[in-house]
């Protein structure tokens, strides 16, 4: 008798494994990706590129410095149609900044952009963490095919990280001189001024670190200051004049 129910229960479990396999075979698509928000998988490029909102039936991805993320709750953004589906189905994390939605600006290719343009960019990948579901890693630049971060991706991080002490740095070292005060009408222009002292231009020390370009702000600076390397005085401005029409 027992060894009757031990068959049984041996052809009943080979059964259901058979049914498993064939269910499998029949809509492979659907049992591994109908519920991304249940698994974390490694992608590459193409299989990324199924996700670009085009079947309806399937969710929306898209990738950012390699790591992919579930945006179908976004799909009027990212779906077909939508302002930001250029980014469905891939890894355009230099878009994010260039602006270049288009052609070759549609890459993952961080190379030659500053290091706030690149904090810019981990930024963004930080904020689509906390609203869209992870579900991934892109193969390639940023993660390898065991889904182990590449040199790409933590010179990226790096990069960022050296933007952020340098902003820091910055908005420190401004903090100790009162910015301008500025206006703009279109029947008056441009206009500067201080409360307390006189309006100067000067270099911002971090900005060629930062973005590559050199920059300048207004500052406040007391009279007895006013003899200090670096400061440059509006053009058509007077020496002591409080106030600067642009």
């Amino acid at each position: 008798m027992a060894s009757f129910l031990g068959n049984s229960f041996l052809g009943i479990s080979l059964i259901v494994a058979l049914l498993s396999l064939l269910l499998f075979k029949i809509s492979p698509l659907k049992s591994l990706y109908s519920t991304p928000q249940n698994f974390q998988r490694l992608f590459t490029v193409e299989e990324l590129a199924i996700y670009n909102g085009s079947d309806p039936s399937l969710p929306i991805f898209l990738g950012i410095i390699g790591s992919v993320f579930d945006v179908s709750k976004g799909k009027s953004h990212y779906g077909v149609g939508g302002g930001y589906n250029h980014f469905a189905g891939r890894d355009a994390s230099r878009a994010f900044v260039s602006g270049n939605f288009t052609g070759d600006g549609l890459t993952d290719s961080l190379h030659g952009l500053s290091s706030a343009e690149v904090k810019s960019i981990v930024d963004w990948r930080d904020f689509y963490f906390r609203t869209y579901t992870f579900v991934g890693k892109l193969v390639g630049r940023y993660y390898d095919s065991e889904g182990n971060p590449t040199k790409y991706l933590k010179g990226a991080e790096a990069k960022a990280a050296r933007g952020a002490q340098l902003m820091e740095k910055q908005k420190k070292e401004e903090a100790k001189l009162p910015s301008c005060n500025s206006r703009w009408s279109q029947e008056e222009g441009s206009e500067v001024w201080c409360d307390d002292g006189y309006p100067r231009l000067v270099q911002r020390p971090e900005q060629i670190a930062l973005t590559g370009k050199m920059s300048k702000r207004c500052a406040c600076f007391k009279e007895d200051d006013l003899g200090q390397p670096g400061l440059e005085v509006y053009e058509g401005c007077d020496y002591l004049a409080k106030t600067c029409r642009l």
